[in-house]
């Protein structure tokens, strides 16, 4: 299992270093899902899969997506279907897949019966609620806050940029 962890650690900070270092924000966005399942690996195998879970759903589906939505809404106008059509190609695909598949190999493979760790020391929802509203309560608050402000601000930025845009046409 230590080999499983390697190659997603790997995979992780190959997978980031392409986020952060990508001039597309349509495959930057890529590369985050695919940094964000490797990441949820690690935290299976390190026998937080409720953890894994979360990270899964809420990360790489809920605010990868809006972070895709804020891309989309900025690259409204004239042009903009045919930019989103050439961003997708098929062989802007290749390198995601490749990271992706020792990670869903690793991730059968630790599924398959092989014991990753015992029930016992498997982590749940009520020990993860308990640590993270418990003396962490505030750092949570102030996290949901930011958030929330970040979502705010990148809609007006939006909102300003399509208005602006309007009046260029």
């Amino acid at each position: 299992m230590e080999s499983l962890f390697y190659i997603a650690a790997v995979t992780a900070l190959a997978s980031t270093v392409l986020v952060v270092t990508g001039k597309n924000a349509s495959h930057a966005l890529i590369y985050l899902i695919v940094s964000l399942l490797s990441v949820a690996v690690i935290f299976f195998l390190l026998g937080a899969p409720f953890a894994a879970a979360l990270e899964v759903v809420v990360y790489a589906g809920a605010i990868v997506v809006l972070f895709l939505f804020v891309v989309m809404m900025l690259n409204l106008g004239k042009g903009s279907v045919a930019r989103e059509s050439a961003w997708l190609r098929p062989r802007m695909w290749i390198l995601p897949c490749l990271l992706t598949i020792p990670l869903f190999l690793g991730l059968v493979y630790a599924l398959s019966g092989e014991s990753v760790q015992t029930a016992a020391s498997m982590v749940g929802p009520k020990t993860v609620g308990t640590r993270l509203f418990g003396p962490y309560l505030l750092a949570v608050e102030l996290a949901g806050i930011l958030l929330l402000a970040a979502l705010v601000g990148s809609y007006h930025l939006g909102r300003r940029y399509l208005s602006e845009r309007r009046e260029e046409v």
